[in-house]
């Protein structure tokens, strides 16, 4: 076949795309995946449909999508501290598609599936992106696949960072762990609520709809 000039020219002269230039997706084979925290923003940057987190030890994190019993009770605890902060507008509540950065801490970059923050401890804050603040309460609900150990691990990092109350809500064994800054964890069997005034004035949060 001959090729003719004008086409010569065309070939010459298109585009092309290195790897460099293409975007980062992701691609998990049942491995740890050890990412730099510059290369977990462009993964979050390429990969908005995927939920991931960052550990202190820059393993890569990726969450599937909740079932939706597990997705229901999160719903309810999100819920009932919503409420609570706009009765007392004391502070911002997020639900577990905020990202937070504690890389200048050794936190890495998690997603608590509720977290609080007091709002004086927002003021001039930029969070647009991750969240560099690190918050006064945080809720990890274990669902029925979750490992017990990594989320306990992930507590234990949140009460060395200051969170000062953090609540690990497993369902299955119808336990909560509460973890206070310089405290040893404190373990509830089946509690019907949790008494969170120390941290969040007034605020009692109902365990009714989780068991």
């Amino acid at each position: 076949m001959t090729i003719s000039q004008s086409e010569r020219y065309a070939n010459a002269t298109a585009p092309t795309t290195s790897i460099d230039d293409r975007p980062l997706l992701l691609d998990v084979s049942n491995t740890t995946l050890i990412v730099t925290p510059e290369q977990f923003d462009v993964l979050c940057a390429n990969n908005p449909g995927l939920r991931l987190e960052l550990t202190p030890n820059r393993e890569l994190i990726v969450m599937a999508p909740a079932g939706g019993e597990s997705s229901e009770k999160n719903a309810d605890l999100v819920t009932d501290v919503n409420i609570w902060n706009r009765q007392t507008n004391l502070g911002r509540v997020f639900d577990s598609s905020g990202g937070y950065d504690f890389e200048a801490l050794g936190g890495g970059k998690p997603s608590p599936d509720v977290s609080w923050i007091e709002k004086s401890r927002l003021e001039g804050v930029n969070i647009v992106k991750f969240i560099p603040v690190v918050p006064d309460f945080a809720i990890e609900l274990r669902s029925a696949s979750d490992n017990l150990k990594p989320a306990q691990q992930k507590m234990l990092v949140y009460q060395r960072l200051g969170v000062r109350m953090g609540l690990l809500i497993d369902p299955k064994n119808k336990q909560v762990e509460i973890y206070r800054s310089g405290q040893e964890p404190e373990v509830l069997e089946a509690p019907m609520s949790i008494d969170c005034n120390e941290v969040m004035p007034g605020f009692i949060l109902d365990m009714s709809r989780i068991w």
